[in-house]
């Protein structure tokens, strides 16, 4: 035998029990899927969905064209919701930045106790949605912007934190151990090694999640927290579907900008 022979890979066939083993496995997805389609349609009323289409073509019908003298009236709730997301951003920015620090591993002060802290903070904003935390402040606080500010920025602060946090334990040691060398303090070394490494990061986070919190601003009027959705909701409230058509066009338009926005300005400084 040759040694290219030698070298060339050797086909197998399944064993009995590998065959049997795939074909048990391809059999409990088909059983699971057939139990979580009975689960889903056991309260299905299919007379709605046969209608579908028709109730779909009706709607569609009253949407459209859009009211474009209703534009007046989405100037403002536009700029509260502009406003919801900016200052929501920089909320969660003021919390997740010292939160980041802590819990990354090699500049937290505490690895017992501050660092678990940390971690925990930030799962748990990440575990909620922005919805839920405008319903739940809502609820405390009353209807109005603050309600939605505050909730965009519990939100921002898991996923500001995680990305934060993940790009400090990946900064290069190298520089570190330079800036160590010289005698630097421990604030020296956190303000010449490790953030000169992570800023341009930071500022790619904290734009991108400005771009998502406008999105996701545009919705909380739903629950009371003001902005954009509010007109949205009233709208819907009154089967005005010619309204509705114009205030998602606009909404469409805000995020397509945003994200152009975003995407120059990630270009510019990363």
């Amino acid at each position: 035998m040759s040694a290219t022979d030698a070298q060339a890979p050797i086909w197998r066939h399944r064993t009995p029990k590998t065959r049997l083993a795939i074909w048990a496995g391809w059999l409990a997805c088909v059983a699971l899927f057939v139990w979580c389609w009975e689960m889903m349609t056991e309260r299905t009323i299919w007379a709605f969905v046969y209608d579908a289409p028709v109730a779909a073509n009706d709607l569609l019908g009253r949407a459209f064209p859009p009211k474009w003298g209703y534009i007046d009236s989405l100037l403002w709730p536009l700029w509260d919701t502009m406003n919801i997301a900016t200052l929501g951003t920089l909320l969660g920015i003021v919390m997740a930045v010292p939160l980041a620090f802590m819990a990354a591993s090699n500049t937290t002060p505490s690895r017992h106790i501050l660092r678990p802290i940390a971690l925990f903070l930030i799962v748990a904003s990440r575990s909620i949605n922005s919805l839920i935390w405008a319903l739940l402040l809502v609820s405390i606080l009353g209807p109005g912007i603050l309600a939605g500010i505050i909730a965009i920025g519990l939100r921002s602060v898991g996923f500001i934190g995680k990305l934060l946090y993940e790009a400090i334990e990946e900064t290069d040691v190298r520089q570190i151990e330079a800036v160590t060398a010289t005698g630097a303090s421990q604030a020296q070394i956190l303000n010449y090694a490790i953030v000169p490494q992570v800023l341009p990061t930071f500022y790619g986070i904290s734009v991108f999640r400005w771009d998502i919190n406008i999105r996701e601003s545009a919705i909380l009027g739903l629950v009371g927290a003001g902005g954009i959705g509010l007109q949205l909701q009233a709208s819907m409230s009154v089967l005005a579907w010619n309204q509705v058509s114009l205030i998602l066009l606009v909404i469409l338009g805000t995020v397509v900008v945003s994200e152009w926005v975003s995407a120059k300005v990630r270009h510019a400084i990363i």
